[in-house]
């Protein structure tokens, strides 16, 4: 019987979808009231090189991935579609698209977070004087009020993860998009606004604000579209939809889609939704998601924190009149410099990793320089070792890719102490890499501070469920969620973060000194 099809007599909605669309997968898990996963299934994302710096997405591809993992998740947990009490969504965040209003036609593919097209304006308006004054007279202005709406401006940056430079690509190359624009035909939506869209056959059009937060062209304290920004960037202001709560009835899918209309309660971006997923409710609590790259997330509550070139605030969700910040601060090369060991056969499998590190007392003097992900900051960027020896072995160089992210956790972490004025309470690990108990032990030791390994390390499709199930009424409130959480290691400090200071201070020297730097 088709999963869509409901037979007579079966049981109520007793179930929550969350889905998570990634970078790398998008995945749907189906979640009990006890958050136990019922059913979930995965496909892999294709993204498309057209030219070299250029990442995208095949819309219609990435459509039909997730309407599929939402019937095979449902199908394995052996369900139907009408038990589904409500959808929760999390999405990779920056990655957009415009379509017209009129005819729901995209006017390009999504173009990815990772796209690098953008990078040569990105780095002359960054190096520019108008950006130098802006960042002065808000510098004064927060200087002179203590007021935190020109926090963020004093700070402004720009970065190719951000939509804002690859939009004022969009309207300066795609005269499609520019003509529709002026006659108040163009729609922009990030991943989220999109499916959305598309869930509901075109009769919903919106995003929710930590998404907004996450594009560069949303002012977070003030909660809306930056026009000051648009003006400078040569954006229309009436391309953006309109921002709805996080955990919010935006609606239900058309019935076509999977026979039966399912309420969508949640969208939300990807980090925030972990945080949620987390249950890091409270101002001091602390997430970090290692996976492809690496996310320190600090719930601050009602206040704003920015510091230039490391953290930037973003809204991590608003339900009702509750909104939270977050200040976010991230690394590259985590589980992408593993990847590659995998890739290149310095490892069998990523699980022995940890054993290989262990396994020697120290790297004998080698360094990773990190540099395999390319940044927005520099895109000419390259990893490499430094300090080989005829002695050295693949345990010495498996040890120093590792250490790599533990000294960058350690850096991040004393810019997070230094900077966020609010004491920082229990910290949680998340993504593929917090199953590494090299790392997590390093970093423990290293910022001398307990570190929690939930049960559950899928925190994007669990945040997402939750939010959708608050919205629902399928949970009750954030105290039942606290109760859900399942932790299934502590990690404690064991080592003075003294024994690591001759290896950390090799680290940096190597860094100072490599190409790029």
């Amino acid at each position: 019987m088709p999963c869509g099809q409901p037979e007579s007599g079966a049981a109520p909605a007793r179930y929550v979808l969350g889905v998570d669309v990634g970078s790398t997968v998008v995945k749907c898990h189906v979640y009990d009231r006890a958050a136990a996963v019922r059913g979930s299934s995965h496909r892999k994302v294709e993204s498309l090189y057209p030219r070299p710096g250029w990442v995208e997405l095949d819309p219609e591809v990435l459509w039909s991935q997730f309407i599929g993992v939402i019937k095979e998740a449902v199908q394995a947990a052996g369900l139907h579609m009408r038990q589904i009490a409500g959808l929760g969504i999390s999405t990779q965040r920056g990655t957009f698209i415009t379509w017209h209003k009129r005819t729901g036609k995209p006017f390009h593919n999504f173009i990815s977070w990772q796209d690098l097209r953008s990078a040569e304006l990105v780095n002359s308006w960054n190096n520019s004087l108008l950006l130098k004054v802006i960042h002065v007279i808000f510098t004064v202005l927060h200087f002179l009020t203590g007021n935190d709406r020109y926090l963020a401006p004093s700070f402004l940056t720009f970065s190719t993860h951000q939509a804002s430079m690859k939009l004022s690509w969009v309207f300066k190359n795609i005269h499609e998009a520019e003509e529709a624009a002026k006659k108040n035909n163009c729609c922009f939506g990030t991943v989220d606004t999109w499916l959305l869209y598309r869930l509901t056959k075109g009769s919903v059009y919106a995003t929710d604000y930590s998404n907004a937060s996450s594009t560069g062209i949303f002012e977070p304290f003030t909660k809306c579209w930056n026009p000051t920004l648009c003006n400078l960037l040569s954006i229309p202001l009436s391309i953006y939809p309109p921002v709805r709560d996080t955990s919010f009835n935006f609606g239900s899918t058309d019935s076509e889609i999977f026979g039966v209309p399912i309420p969508i309660m949640a969208v939300v971006a990807d980090q925030q939704s972990a945080m949620f997923g987390e249950c890091c409710f409270h101002p001091g609590d602390v997430k970090l998601t290692m996976g492809t790259g690496g996310f320190w997330n600090v719930n601050t509550g009602e206040h704003l924190f920015a510091a230039r070139g490391s953290l930037y605030p973003l809204i991590g969700w608003k339900i009702g009149e509750e909104v939270v910040y977050l200040t976010e601060g991230s690394i590259s090369d985590v589980g992408t410099a593993i990847k590659w060991a995998l890739d290149i056969e310095l490892v069998n499998n990523v699980d022995e990793t940890a054993e290989m590190a262990q396994s020697t007392a120290d790297s004998q003097g080698v360094c990773f320089i990190p540099g395999l992900q390319v940044s927005g900051d520099d895109p000419y960027s390259c990893a490499s070792f430094m300090g080989l020896k005829p002695s050295t072995n693949r345990n010495h160089l498996v040890r120093a890719i590792l250490e790599s992210v533990a000294f960058r956790n350690k850096l991040l972490y004393d810019i997070i102490v230094k900077k966020v004025h609010i004491p920082l309470r229990t910290i949680r690990a998340d993504g593929g890499v917090s199953n590494n108990s090299f790392v997590m032990q390093m970093t423990s030791d290293l910022i001398n501070k307990k570190i929690e390994k939930p049960a559950n390390t899928e925190m994007s499709s669990l945040g997402a469920a939750f939010l959708a199930g608050l919205a629902s009424g399928f949970w009750t409130d954030k105290k039942q969620l606290k109760k859900l959480r399942q932790i299934e290691a502590m990690f404690e400090p064991q080592k003075d973060s003294e024994e690591y200071r001759p290896a950390m201070d090799a680290w940096l020297q190597a860094m100072k000194h490599s190409p790029h730097r």
